[in-house]
């Protein structure tokens, strides 16, 4: 149970953060469409409203109703997986996933969304069982630091000095 609990907030700390970023002001989302466009996808406008949506979406149900959560996160995350894979040769491309910074697409993106896709499946099939309230509250918390670790990847990157793809 603790598992699916900190999955549940993994997941939907990461994917607020995304929406949210991609929406927080009219240069944010228009850079974050333009982004589309350039990965190669068309129509760019319905596409990107399209992916604010699920993300968005996902994060109500992972609330709500977990189950068809965990299947909306994966089937989303998956999604973003190809787009990067597809697109790591593309000179310039760059992952606008969390609307504030434009990082240079790499490896380490579609391993990092194969490790979020992983965190669904995983919190999809935990046991579910009683739940104490001090298991709990580590469950949460290791979820929303290892959340909050997941939207700054490319900052830390920067940071610590990986200036090349991974």
């Amino acid at each position: 149970m603790y598992v699916e609990i900190a999955c549940r907030v993994l997941l939907g700390t990461v994917l607020l953060a995304a929406a949210v970023g991609k929406v927080s002001g009219r240069d944010a989302y228009r850079e974050f469409t333009r982004s589309v466009r350039d990965l190669g996808y068309r129509p760019a406008g319905p596409l990107a409203a399209a992916v604010v949506a699920a993300e968005f979406t996902a994060v109500v149900l992972l609330a709500m109703v977990p189950p068809a959560g965990f299947l909306l996160s994966a089937a989303v995350l998956l999604a973003f997986t190809v787009a990067v894979a597809t697109n790591l040769r593309r000179a310039g491309a760059t992952c606008r996933c969390f609307g504030r910074t434009a990082a240079p697409l790499g490896r380490h993106h579609v391993w990092r969304n194969a490790f979020l896709v992983g965190c669904a499946v995983a919190g999809a099939l935990a046991p579910a069982g009683p739940v104490r309230p001090g298991e709990a509250v580590l469950a949460v918390a290791g979820g929303l630091l290892t959340g909050a670790l997941v939207v700054m990847m490319d900052d830390l990157r920067f940071l610590f000095g990986a200036s090349r793809r991974t």
